[in-house]
């Protein structure tokens, strides 16, 4: 349901302080393998649990609550930036010629929000070849890896976000098996190349990822706000700013 809303997984690992931790785990597995294999587990588990038991939670919550769900998610992505402000300036302290780097990842993002809400989900130029597929996985897993970037709008792009939908619905492994692995192939592929950057150009990488996480609200601005909502965008946000200073 989180992809039906066009929210990235990144940007949930960064609301969580996962972000880095998670990119470094997954590629050092077979370096430190208990230690890292002791962090990814839970995540796992807990991935797993969540789609099966609050996957249906989720889907009446948003269709009968939609406002609120959305400023409660929205709550949690603007908590998460003073955080990463934080993370950044412990790196290096703040000059003005960082902010390039946030107005280029947030133009980003708020260009393909303005992409999404002219395209039409549902394509009949959507090809079942299997090095098509591959590629619409590959591709999607951009989305998945880089916070703020929304895996929904990716394979709107390429006509294959309403088949991939129904693929999962039927569990249909000549759609899905394809897909995923090019799913693997990108996230790998875009996992080095975050650490790349994280290892050589740590700073700017920190306000690229604030921008991409802000151009990531748009698609969550509700269509109305009520007391109710004011809340729960107080408490998202606030629980968002605390999980920030812990981690």
């Amino acid at each position: 349901m989180l992809f039906s809303l066009g929210i990235s997984s990144g940007v949930l690992c960064v609301i969580f302080g996962l972000y880095e931790n998670l990119v470094n785990s997954v590629l050092g597995l077979f370096q430190n393998f208990k230690k890292n294999a002791s962090f990814l587990f839970p995540i796992v588990v807990g991935i797993g649990i969540g789609f099966f038991l609050f996957g249906k939670l989720l889907h009446y919550v948003l269709l009968s609550y939609e406002s609120e769900t959305k400023v409660l998610f929205l709550g949690l992505i603007l908590g998460s930036i003073p955080a990463l402000g934080k993370q950044a300036k412990k790196e290096k302290k703040f000059h003005l010629s960082f902010l390039f780097y946030t107005f280029l990842s947030f133009s980003v993002g708020f260009f393909l929000f303005l992409l999404e809400t002219k395209m039409n989900p549902i394509s009949s130029c959507f090809s079942t070849n299997f090095i098509f597929l591959f590629f619409s996985g590959f591709v999607m897993s951009c989305g998945i890896i880089i916070p703020g970037v929304s895996s929904t709008i990716l394979l709107m792009c390429l006509g294959s976000y309403y088949v991939y939908l129904e693929a999962i619905a039927t569990f249909n492994l000549f759609i899905l098996v394809p897909m995923g692995l090019g799913i693997a192939c990108g996230c790998l592929f875009f996992l080095l190349c975050i650490r790349f950057f994280l290892n050589h150009y740590r700073v700017q990488t920190y306000y690229a990822i604030i921008g991409f996480v802000l151009g990531s609200i748009f698609v969550l601005l509700p269509s109305s706000f009520s007391l109710i909502s004011l809340f729960l965008f107080i408490l998202s946000f606030g629980l968002a700013c605390t999980i920030g200073d812990v981690f």
